[in-house]
């Protein structure tokens, strides 16, 4: 087992490192913020976080990812949010500073990941976060019909999104989870010609009639690999109000939703386990500004 230690940051810190389940798990100090981390498994960036302001939300993903869970209720009420997917628990501590008694479940596979960040970046004791060392789609078999207001995917394993949490089988189990006027969010990778994310809106549509999706210009025009957010629900989405929080974003995004998402999805069918497929491999110099 490979382990270097960081200390608590006076005038430094040291990054931290331990082999897991997916891989070399590095927590790098952020030069800009005294208690910032980010998280990378295998390489890849997982998440960031700043134990001391769990409402900074560094990558542009998370910012989207958080404009959905502002959305997903009145301000300050308290959320019942399932994440799928763990990472460095940035999103749990963010409903939990914002929505103060939430109830969230994080569900993730790597037992050692999440023993190396709880270790790490402790959660903290008072919030009412949950985290069980199960698979994604095992874990959501187990929530309750209706209980969750919030459903976050935010799954990879070798910096891709497994074929099993693409389905219109998975997507089912998340529809069954929700309430009413619950939400599905979900974090998604891709890059030209974009068959993957046009394949996951097709899939979220034959299960949610409301689809709206976030993402830098540059990936919905098909220029360059990276990250989208698609959000679906049973009832009518915030998209005027989403549209606004992601174009205010210090890195600008777009939201395409109705007719412009449907045109955008080119009529793609949805995906059932037996096609289903992981999503693409980032290129080689996808994360080169990481570290």
């Amino acid at each position: 087992m490979a382990r270097s230690r960081r200390r608590e940051r006076g005038a430094a810190a040291e990054a931290a490192s331990e082999v897991v389940g997916g891989g070399l798990a590095e927590l790098l100090p952020d030069p800009d913020r005294p208690r910032g981390w980010t998280l990378l498994v295998g390489g890849a960036p997982q998440s960031q976080v700043d134990l001391d302001d769990p409402a900074w939300l560094g990558f542009p993903y998370q910012r989207r990812l958080g404009h959905v869970a502002d959305l997903a209720g009145p301000p300050g009420r308290p959320l019942k949010v399932v994440h799928l997917g763990g990472g460095a628990f940035t999103l749990a501590r963010y409903v939990a500073g914002g929505r103060p008694r939430s109830t969230q479940q994080v569900v993730e596979v790597d037992a050692a990941l999440v023993a190396f960040v709880r270790r790490e970046l402790p959660l903290d004791p008072g919030a009412r976060i949950r985290v069980r060392a199960v698979d994604a789609r095992e874990g959501l078999a187990k929530v309750p019909d209706g209980w969750a207001d919030l459903v976050i995917a935010d799954v990879f394993s070798g910096a891709r999104t497994p074929a099993h949490l693409t389905s219109t089988e998975f997507l089912g189990e998340a529809r069954r989870a929700l309430g009413v006027d619950g939400i599905y969010a979900a974090n998604l990778t891709d890059g030209p010609p974009l068959a993957f994310l046009r394949g996951q809106i097709g899939t979220a549509a034959a299960l949610f009639p409301q689809l709206a999706l976030a993402a830098d210009p540059a990936v919905l025009r098909g220029r360059r690999f990276g990250n989208a957010i698609l959000v679906a629900s049973a009832t009518a989405l915030p998209v005027a109000e989403l549209t606004r929080r992601v174009a205010s974003d210090p890195h600008p995004g777009r939201v395409l939703a109705g007719r412009e998402l449907i045109d955008f999805a080119g009529g793609a069918k949805p995906v059932a386990d037996a096609q289903a497929v992981d999503s693409p491999a980032p290129p080689p110099d996808a994360f080169d500004d990481v570290k």
